[in-house]
Protein backbone atom coordinates (compact mmCIF):
# COMPACT_ATOMS: atom_id res chain seq x y z
CA UNK A 1 0.00 0.00 0.00
CA UNK A 2 1.31 3.65 -0.86
CA UNK A 3 1.86 6.46 1.31
CA UNK A 4 -0.68 8.15 -0.53
CA UNK A 5 -3.22 5.69 0.00
CA UNK A 6 -2.94 5.37 3.63
CA UNK A 7 -3.04 8.93 3.74
CA UNK A 8 -6.47 9.16 2.26
CA UNK A 9 -7.29 5.80 4.27
CA UNK A 10 -6.62 8.06 7.65
CA UNK A 11 -8.02 11.17 6.42
CA UNK A 12 -11.51 8.74 5.66
CA UNK A 13 -11.24 7.33 9.18
CA UNK A 14 -10.61 10.58 10.83
CA UNK A 15 -14.02 11.33 9.32
CA UNK A 16 -15.82 8.30 10.10
CA UNK A 17 -14.65 8.70 13.79
CA UNK A 18 -15.83 12.53 13.98
CA UNK A 19 -19.05 11.55 12.92
CA UNK A 20 -19.69 8.41 14.62
CA UNK A 21 -21.50 9.99 17.50
CA UNK A 22 -24.31 10.93 14.95
CA UNK A 23 -24.36 7.68 13.03
CA UNK A 24 -24.48 5.85 16.56
CA UNK A 25 -26.73 8.10 18.46
CA UNK A 26 -27.65 8.08 21.93
CA UNK A 27 -24.36 7.55 24.04
CA UNK A 28 -23.82 8.96 27.19
CA UNK A 29 -21.62 6.86 29.10
CA UNK A 30 -21.96 3.42 29.60
CA UNK A 31 -25.31 2.63 31.30
CA UNK A 32 -25.58 1.85 34.90
CA UNK A 33 -27.76 -0.97 34.50
CA UNK A 34 -25.17 -3.07 31.51
CA UNK A 35 -23.08 -4.25 34.80
CA UNK A 36 -23.73 -6.77 37.28
CA UNK A 37 -23.78 -4.39 39.94
CA UNK A 38 -25.14 -0.97 38.19
CA UNK A 39 -22.34 1.73 38.17
CA UNK A 40 -23.74 5.11 38.91
CA UNK A 41 -21.83 8.05 38.90
CA UNK A 42 -18.91 5.87 39.59
CA UNK A 43 -15.35 8.10 41.33
CA UNK A 44 -13.40 7.15 38.43
CA UNK A 45 -15.35 9.13 36.13
CA UNK A 46 -14.44 12.39 35.15
CA UNK A 47 -17.57 15.15 35.21
CA UNK A 48 -19.58 15.29 32.55
CA UNK A 49 -17.82 18.69 30.75
CA UNK A 50 -14.75 17.16 30.03
CA UNK A 51 -15.78 14.96 27.62
CA UNK A 52 -15.86 18.10 25.52
CA UNK A 53 -12.07 17.53 24.73
CA UNK A 54 -13.69 15.11 21.89
CA UNK A 55 -14.73 18.13 19.71
CA UNK A 56 -11.15 19.33 20.20
CA UNK A 57 -9.16 16.24 19.21
CA UNK A 58 -12.22 15.10 16.02
CA UNK A 59 -11.47 18.34 14.54
CA UNK A 60 -7.86 18.41 14.70
CA UNK A 61 -7.11 14.92 13.90
CA UNK A 62 -9.44 15.60 10.77
CA UNK A 63 -7.03 18.83 10.20
CA UNK A 64 -3.82 16.91 10.52
CA UNK A 65 -5.17 13.85 8.48
CA UNK A 66 -5.81 16.43 5.32
CA UNK A 67 -2.89 18.83 5.90
CA UNK A 68 -0.97 15.47 5.88
CA UNK A 69 -2.95 13.93 2.23
CA UNK A 70 -2.73 18.01 0.82
CA UNK A 71 1.19 18.24 2.17
CA UNK A 72 3.08 15.41 2.89
CA UNK A 73 1.04 12.18 0.76
CA UNK A 74 4.39 10.51 -0.05
CA UNK A 75 6.48 11.99 2.94
CA UNK A 76 8.35 8.98 5.06
CA UNK A 77 8.20 11.66 7.83
CA UNK A 78 4.71 11.36 7.88
CA UNK A 79 4.48 7.23 6.64
CA UNK A 80 5.73 5.73 9.59
CA UNK A 81 2.69 6.47 11.96
CA UNK A 82 -0.34 6.17 9.70
CA UNK A 83 -0.91 2.51 9.99
CA UNK A 84 -1.09 2.75 13.84
CA UNK A 85 -3.46 5.68 13.58
CA UNK A 86 -5.50 3.70 10.76
CA UNK A 87 -5.95 0.94 13.01
CA UNK A 88 -6.93 3.18 16.36
CA UNK A 89 -9.52 5.00 14.14
CA UNK A 90 -11.04 2.33 12.48
CA UNK A 91 -11.64 0.71 15.65
CA UNK A 92 -13.01 3.71 17.21
CA UNK A 93 -15.60 4.09 14.58
CA UNK A 94 -16.98 0.99 15.91
CA UNK A 95 -16.69 1.94 19.57
CA UNK A 96 -20.07 3.77 20.61
CA UNK A 97 -22.05 0.87 19.31
CA UNK A 98 -20.44 -2.01 21.02
CA UNK A 99 -20.14 -0.21 24.13
CA UNK A 100 -23.84 0.63 24.12
CA UNK A 101 -24.28 -3.38 24.95
CA UNK A 102 -20.67 -4.68 25.76
CA UNK A 103 -18.68 -2.88 28.01
CA UNK A 104 -16.43 -5.33 28.40
CA UNK A 105 -15.92 -5.75 24.80
CA UNK A 106 -15.87 -1.67 24.57
CA UNK A 107 -12.81 -1.43 27.64
CA UNK A 108 -10.88 -4.42 25.10
CA UNK A 109 -11.51 -2.05 22.02
CA UNK A 110 -10.37 1.38 23.89
CA UNK A 111 -7.03 -0.36 25.34
CA UNK A 112 -6.42 -1.28 21.79
CA UNK A 113 -7.39 2.31 20.27
CA UNK A 114 -5.17 3.70 22.85
CA UNK A 115 -1.86 1.28 22.55
CA UNK A 116 -2.05 2.29 18.66
CA UNK A 117 -2.30 5.64 19.51
CA UNK A 118 0.64 5.73 21.81
CA UNK A 119 2.52 3.97 18.89
CA UNK A 120 1.62 6.49 16.31
CA UNK A 121 2.58 9.20 18.38
CA UNK A 122 6.17 7.88 19.58
CA UNK A 123 6.46 7.38 15.63
CA UNK A 124 5.15 10.65 14.42
CA UNK A 125 7.39 13.31 12.63
CA UNK A 126 9.05 16.54 13.84
CA UNK A 127 8.75 18.66 11.34
CA UNK A 128 5.10 19.29 11.51
CA UNK A 129 3.98 19.09 14.68
CA UNK A 130 0.71 20.78 14.57
CA UNK A 131 -0.72 18.95 12.09
CA UNK A 132 1.19 15.35 12.83
CA UNK A 133 2.83 15.10 16.02
CA UNK A 134 -0.06 17.30 18.81
CA UNK A 135 -3.44 16.18 17.45
CA UNK A 136 -2.40 12.52 17.75
CA UNK A 137 -0.49 12.71 21.05
CA UNK A 138 -3.84 15.00 22.65
CA UNK A 139 -6.11 11.95 21.13
CA UNK A 140 -3.74 9.28 22.75
CA UNK A 141 -3.31 11.02 26.04
CA UNK A 142 -7.40 10.92 26.20
CA UNK A 143 -7.57 7.55 25.21
CA UNK A 144 -4.80 6.49 28.24
CA UNK A 145 -7.12 8.44 31.04
CA UNK A 146 -10.66 6.62 28.90
CA UNK A 147 -8.82 2.95 29.26
CA UNK A 148 -8.18 3.38 32.99
CA UNK A 149 -12.15 4.74 33.29
CA UNK A 150 -13.40 1.99 31.18
CA UNK A 151 -11.53 -0.71 33.51
CA UNK A 152 -12.72 1.16 37.00
CA UNK A 153 -16.32 0.92 35.61
CA UNK A 154 -15.97 -2.79 34.70
CA UNK A 155 -14.08 -4.17 37.62
CA UNK A 156 -16.50 -2.14 40.10
CA UNK A 157 -19.45 -3.29 38.24
CA UNK A 158 -18.33 -7.24 38.04
CA UNK A 159 -17.92 -6.69 41.80
CA UNK A 160 -14.32 -7.43 41.48
CA UNK A 161 -13.20 -4.50 43.99
CA UNK A 162 -15.19 -1.62 45.61
CA UNK A 163 -15.72 1.60 43.18
CA UNK A 164 -13.43 3.29 45.63
CA UNK A 165 -10.33 1.09 45.36
CA UNK A 166 -11.09 0.78 41.62
CA UNK A 167 -10.80 4.52 40.80
CA UNK A 168 -7.63 4.86 43.33
CA UNK A 169 -6.22 1.66 41.48
CA UNK A 170 -6.89 3.24 37.94
CA UNK A 171 -5.34 6.49 38.56
CA UNK A 172 -2.62 5.62 40.32
CA UNK A 173 -2.44 3.31 36.81
CA UNK A 174 -3.20 6.30 34.38
CA UNK A 175 -0.53 8.23 35.67
CA UNK A 176 2.17 5.43 36.38
CA UNK A 177 1.45 4.96 32.26
CA UNK A 178 1.30 8.50 31.40
CA UNK A 179 5.00 9.08 32.51
CA UNK A 180 6.42 6.04 31.38
CA UNK A 181 5.19 6.60 27.93
CA UNK A 182 6.32 11.02 28.63
CA UNK A 183 9.62 9.17 29.12
CA UNK A 184 9.73 7.90 25.53
CA UNK A 185 8.42 11.31 23.92
CA UNK A 186 9.18 14.16 26.66
CA UNK A 187 8.94 17.10 24.32
CA UNK A 188 5.29 16.18 23.35
CA UNK A 189 3.27 18.37 25.90
CA UNK A 190 0.02 17.59 23.76
CA UNK A 191 0.09 13.95 25.56
CA UNK A 192 0.13 15.02 29.05
CA UNK A 193 -2.43 17.97 28.56
CA UNK A 194 -5.07 15.45 27.82
CA UNK A 195 -4.28 13.01 30.69
CA UNK A 196 -4.30 16.38 33.04
CA UNK A 197 -7.69 17.47 31.55
CA UNK A 198 -9.02 14.21 32.18
CA UNK A 199 -7.62 14.10 35.83
CA UNK A 200 -9.26 17.94 36.11
CA UNK A 201 -12.62 16.38 35.34
CA UNK A 202 -11.82 13.04 37.97
CA UNK A 203 -11.30 15.91 40.47
CA UNK A 204 -14.17 18.24 40.02
CA UNK A 205 -16.12 15.17 39.94
CA UNK A 206 -15.29 14.28 43.26
CA UNK A 207 -15.40 17.47 44.92
CA UNK A 208 -18.64 17.66 44.09
CA UNK A 209 -19.43 14.38 46.10
CA UNK A 210 -16.84 14.83 48.91
CA UNK A 211 -14.74 12.08 47.97
CA UNK A 212 -11.13 13.49 49.24
CA UNK A 213 -9.09 10.52 49.08
CA UNK A 214 -9.27 10.02 44.78
CA UNK A 215 -9.60 14.04 44.75
CA UNK A 216 -6.09 14.60 46.55
CA UNK A 217 -4.74 11.49 44.24
CA UNK A 218 -6.06 13.38 40.97
CA UNK A 219 -4.69 16.09 42.53
CA UNK A 220 -0.86 15.27 42.79
CA UNK A 221 -1.61 13.07 39.51
CA UNK A 222 -1.80 15.74 38.08
CA UNK A 223 0.64 17.87 39.22
CA UNK A 224 2.94 15.13 38.62
CA UNK A 225 2.29 14.84 34.97
CA UNK A 226 2.53 18.70 34.96
CA UNK A 227 5.96 18.81 36.34
CA UNK A 228 7.34 16.35 33.61
CA UNK A 229 5.49 17.86 30.69
CA UNK A 230 7.37 21.18 31.82
CA UNK A 231 10.42 19.73 32.70
CA UNK A 232 10.53 17.87 29.20
CA UNK A 233 9.61 21.36 27.83
CA UNK A 234 12.68 23.01 29.32
CA UNK A 235 15.18 20.51 28.69
CA UNK A 236 14.10 20.67 24.62
CA UNK A 237 14.97 24.14 25.18
CA UNK A 238 18.32 23.69 26.25
CA UNK A 239 18.78 20.95 23.76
Amino acid sequence: MTNRTHAILVLIAAVAFAVSPAIFPGFAGYSADLFPIPQRDPPVQPAGWAFSIWGVIYLWLIMGAAFGLLKRAEDDDWATMRPALLGSLAVGFLWIPVAQVLPGLATLMILAMMALAVVAMLWAGRRDPWFEGHPVALYAGWLTAASGVSIGIWLAGHGIMSQQVAAILCLIGVCALALTIMAMRPDEWAYPLAVIWALIGVIAANVAAGNTIVTVLALIGAAALAFRAVTGLKRKGHA
